[in-house]
């Protein structure tokens, strides 16, 4: 059978439509070339992670982490006074942090962060989702993402630095729990102002410890990760408004607060710090003092090791002696003539670059405490117009432009002329209303320390320590004035004079052939002269005449040799008669060491200021106590400070320090005055048996304070004012008389002086009247021998005629203590 041809003969070739065929070929090219990427993505990770993973820093240290934290340092009662260290960071354990502070940080940077292991790959989509529809932007870095980067990488945006980063991130989350990882970022991220970490950051800008935060105040702090400076809520409180706001919606959407709990947070008024500011307590002396003692023995990990360092200070009263010394200053300003604005600068009109100039003038003129800077807007005789750094305008009138007068008259010169323009230094006064002042130029010292221990409880270094980091209490020698002369009359005790040893208060010339240079002829402060008195009546009136005498009576060189007892150096007083007017150098810290000898009975301490250095978990590094009273320590007799001690409770009742017990009504005050030729320097030296307190009052560069200043008028008043808070709840405390001293009609003696065998009067003769010259006080008695004790000198006999008996043995020197004294590191 014949085959069909129609059947052998092959048929046209069937086809697809061009559509199709041009699809299967894209979507053939699109998965081939897609798998070939993705097979060439694998490989290039692979080997990346090959490569790159092995390189990576060892973060086994992490697990236990130690930032760089901050020396701190603390009153003895737990109030932080200094921080030192370029990062401000409290190392906050994760149990410690408090839930508001961390769910407003999960919030708004990594609310899956417990549930994603290190990437969150939904975080990224939605992310990707929200940026292109919302005007709040959200960010795809995880929390570990964020710890991998700020620990171990750098800002930049390669994409080298973004591997890094994901690879670090895998091997963070492998190596840390999730609450290691959380706790590691709350402590170091930085937050602006200095502050690292979420609890240096809620001191920063709220001045509370992390623990009293609201919602409303974490949502603040917790916008600031994405840019410090630019959601600061000091410099930027608009834009971090803003944020915060944002966040607390964010913590309402991912359940960590309630609708309610929203609404009241927004509604919440916060009360940002102005600024970095000072410590509760100013102290900045003390502090001071502290960093360089650290150092000395930490080098540079003192300011990252996290030390803590506890002080002898106590809070309550370094913070009266701050405002008592200040007030005292200031006082003594408002006596002085003006000297005019600080600065004079051209004020533009337009409200915006008037707004610049003043903020730019100010930025160099920044407050001092509450003397505060401002700048001059308009000005008439009986009117001042001016606007602080803080924008605020306000009003001059009345008295508060009493110390200025000078400047508001139509004759003031350009130099002190107030006009538009002027930088002025203003104050708030009791009323609440303003005045103006000046920054003063002259400066103080204030120490108080416990003569039972040494312990410093309080010390202001001068006026302000950003003006002038001189320390003034430990590096500034100066006259002691008749603050000295208790350690004249504590010698002359031992030569057999008593309270009621009767000395002339006459005239005394020294030609120079005395002197060996110019003739001198001492005055009393008033010109004045009345004849013979007790010597407790010549200390209390404090009479130069009499300290003269008695000195001349001691020996200069006796008297040298005495005062080393007490903590003074020899070299710095030359055995000359004007030892007596205290015309030798002391240190503020000198003389109350000093006249803690005399109360706490007649021992040498030495003033120390560490009792504790701990680490940052709280170890403690260093322990310190100071030595217990003991004979060892003894620079003087106990009957010695016993007598001395009634001698200056005198000075406190009835004498140049009067004041002292009208105004603190107690009897327990002791102390001495001191003012200084020409009104140089100005004291007041006072204790209480359980505080010595010593007030200085002088120009850096010496010059007269003003003929009508003293010590009881200028350094009385602050130590006053000091004692009314460090005394309050004190009892009163007398000490008790000791063996060797008898009372006889009222007053106290050595029981071997107190029958007339003592000194009864010294230069009532006239012998003795320049009797003693510059080179070791021989007086011209008929034996030409030293004075004390010298049978045959008329001016120095006893009441019934008999010469003085022998000196009382020398009591044992004061030994030294082993800890270094505060002193020597400021000797040079």
């Amino acid at each position: 059978m014949a085959s069909d041809p129609s059947h052998d003969a092959p048929g046209p070739r069937a086809t697809r439509p061009f559509w199709q065929r041009f699809l299967l070929k894209f979507f053939g090219w699109t998965f081939g070339i897609a798998f070939a990427l993705a097979a060439v993505a694998v490989t290039i990770a692979g080997v990346a992670l090959a490569v790159a993973y092995p390189n990576l820093p060892d973060i086994t240290d992490l697990s236990d982490y130690r930032p760089k934290l901050p020396l701190r340092v603390y009153s003895a009662d737990g109030v932080l006074i200094g921080e030192f260290g370029e990062e401000r960071r409290n190392l906050t354990p994760i149990n410690e942090i408090p839930a508001v502070m961390k769910n407003a940080v999960l919030a708004i940077e990594d609310a899956r962060f417990y549930s994603h292991h290190g990437v969150d790959y939904k975080g990224l989509v939605r992310a990707a989702v929200a940026n292109l529809g919302r005007v709040k932007s959200q960010g795809a870095s995880t929390i570990t993402m964020q710890v991998a980067r700020n620990v171990y990488l750098s800002s930049e945006k390669t994409f080298t630095r973004k591997l890094y980063e994901v690879l670090l991130t895998f091997k963070l989350e492998h190596l840390l729990t999730k609450d290691q990882i959380l706790e590691i970022y709350m402590n170091q991220i930085f937050l602006g102002n200095r502050a690292y970490g979420f609890a240096a950051a809620s001191d920063a800008y709220f001045g509370k410890p992390m623990k009293d935060l609201t919602i409303a105040e974490a949502a603040m702090l917790a916008g600031l990760p994405k840019a410090p400076s630019a959601y600061n809520p000091i410099s930027n409180p608009t834009r971090a408004r803003s944020r915060q706001l944002y966040i607390i919606e964010r913590m309402e959407e991912n359940g960590f607060i309630t609708a309610e709990e929203a609404a009241a947070a927004k509604k919440q008024e916060l009360r940002v710090r102005s600024g970095l500011q000072a410590m509760p307590v100013r102290a900045e002396y003390i502090a001071e003092t502290v960093r360089q003692l650290v150092y000395a023995q930490y080098g540079d990990e003192t300011y990252t090791r996290g030390l803590n360092v506890f002080t002898t200070v106590k809070s309550t009263d370094q913070e009266a002696a701050y405002k008592a010394l200040r007030k005292g200053i200031m006082d003594y300003e408002k006596r002085q003539i003006y000297r005019g604005p600080e600065r004079f600068v051209d004020l533009p009109s337009n409200p915006k670059e008037l707004e610049d100039a003043i903020d730019d003038t100010l930025a160099e003129h920044p407050d001092n405490g509450d003397v505060l800077a401002a700048v001059v807007l308009e000005v008439s005789p009986k009117k001042i117009v001016a606007v602080r750094s803080s924008g605020d305008r306000f009003e001059i009138v009345g008295e508060g432009l009493r110390a200025a007068q000078s400047g508001l008259s139509d004759k003031a010169t350009p130099k002190i002329k107030i006009r538009r323009g002027a930088v002025i230094r203003v104050m708030k006064t009791p009323k609440d209303t303003w005045e103006i002042t000046q920054l003063p130029e002259v400066e103080g010292a204030f120490v108080a320390l416990d003569p039972r221990d040494g312990a410093i409880r309080a010390m202001v270094g001068g006026f302000d320590f950003n003006k002038n980091k001189f320390n003034h209490v430990t590096q500034a020698w100066r006259q002691p004035g008749s603050g000295f002369k208790p350690f004249i009359y504590s010698a002359a005790l031992e030569k057999g004079f008593g309270p009621s040893t009767i000395v002339a208060d006459s005239p005394l010339f020294f030609d120079a052939g005395v002197t060996g240079g110019q003739p001198w002829e001492p005055k009393n402060y008033d010109g004045k002269f009345e004849g013979p008195m007790p010597l407790h009546t010549a200390l209390a009136k404090s009479k130069n005449m009499v300290s003269i005498r008695i000195l001349q009576a001691v020996g200069p060189q006796n008297a040298q040799d005495w005062i080393a007892r007490f903590g003074f150096e020899p070299e710095k007083h030359p055995p000359y008669l004007t030892m007596a007017l205290g015309a030798g150098s002391v240190t503020p810290m000198q003389v109350a060491t000093g006249y803690a000898v005399f109360a706490n009975g007649g021992y040498r301490v030495n003033p120390w200021l560490i009792t504790r250095i701990t680490d940052q978990k709280g170890k403690a590094l260093v322990e310190s106590q100071p030595p217990l009273l003991n004979e060892s320590m003894r620079a003087i007799d106990a009957r010695n400070a016993f007598v001395m001690n009634r001698l200056m409770q005198e000075i406190t009742r009835s004498g140049t320090a009067a004041r002292a017990q009208r105004d603190l009504k107690r009897p327990d005050l002791y102390g001495k005055t001191g003012t200084t030729n020409d009104a140089i320097d100005t004291w007041f030296n006072g204790f209480h048996p359980t505080l010595v307190a010593v007030v200085w009052m002088g120009y850096d560069t010496p010059r007269s304070l003003g003929d009508r200043e003293t010590g009881g008028g200028l350094s009385l008043p602050v130590w006053i004012s000091f004692m009314e808070t460090a005394l309050k709840g004190v009892p009163v405390m007398e000490p008790a008389a000791p063996e060797g001293v008898v009372n006889v009609g009222g007053e106290w003696f050595y029981e071997e002086y107190a029958r007339g065998n003592g000194v009864g009067s010294l230069g009532l003769s006239g012998d003795l009247n320049g009797a003693a010259g510059a080179e070791g006080g021989r007086p011209r008695g008929s034996s030409g021998e030293q004075a004390p004790g010298v049978p045959g000198d008329p001016s120095l006999m006893n009441s019934d005629g008999r010469p003085p008996a022998a000196a009382a043995p020398a009591p044992v020197q004061a030994a030294p203590d082993e800890r270094r004294s505060i002193l020597d590191l400021f000797r040079n």
